[in-house]
């Protein structure tokens, strides 16, 4: 029973190092990088001035009333 505590506290230790690099990299290439993508590709054709001419006809914004 000697050193029990520091063998198991070694592995544990080197389990948790994996664990979280494996989350951290599921995270990075299944939630971080699609969002990244569809950003960019949503923001490749947007035109601010279409979406707030938009918004002013729907009379959404009340600093620019509709015409």
């Amino acid at each position: 029973m000697r050193r029990l505590l520091a063998r198991r506290m070694k592995l544990h230790l080197f389990g948790a190092f994996f664990v979280s690099v494996g989350c951290a990299a599921l995270y990075k290439f299944g939630v971080a990088e699609p969002r990244k993508r569809a950003y960019a590709e949503f923001y490749k054709n947007y035109d601010p001035m279409k979406d707030f001419e938009a918004m002013r006809a729907a009379g959404v914004l009340e600093s620019a009333p509709p015409k």
